[in-house]
């Protein structure tokens, strides 16, 4: 079973790999992101912004608005991201991450992880 610390770690791990973005893919990107981990009732949010995924809070189920970009995911589903086992195309397309998000917006977070 994985521990929110766990998934947290896995959170700020992913976070990191927004930053080592390369040629310019994220440029002009502002968002806001959501991750909810779907067994664990957990939710972070963060914002995306030029290849930086900054200010990870974890929802305390007052904030009513809705992130720009919404993933949702089972918290083994995290930690295989974070750990580079799966890439987000291929979670999404086999349907263990569900991304909630405009076209455009999908494929700039596509190429960044």
């Amino acid at each position: 079973m994985v521990t929110p610390d766990e998934c947290h770690a896995a959170v700020v791990k992913l976070a990191g790999k927004f930053g080592t973005s390369q040629g310019g893919r994220a440029d002009g990107l502002d968002r806001s992101v959501s991750a909810e981990v779907t067994d664990l009732g957990l939710r972070y949010l963060g914002h995306l912004h030029d290849g930086t995924l900054d200010d990870i809070t974890v929802d305390d189920g007052k904030d009513t608005t809705h992130a720009q970009i919404r993933l949702s995911m089972a918290s083994d589903a995290l930690l295989a991201l974070a750990a580079g086992e799966i890439s987000l195309g291929s979670a999404w397309l086999s349907g263990r991450v569900k991304v909630h998000a405009s076209f455009p917006d999908m494929l700039k977070l596509r190429t960044l992880l």
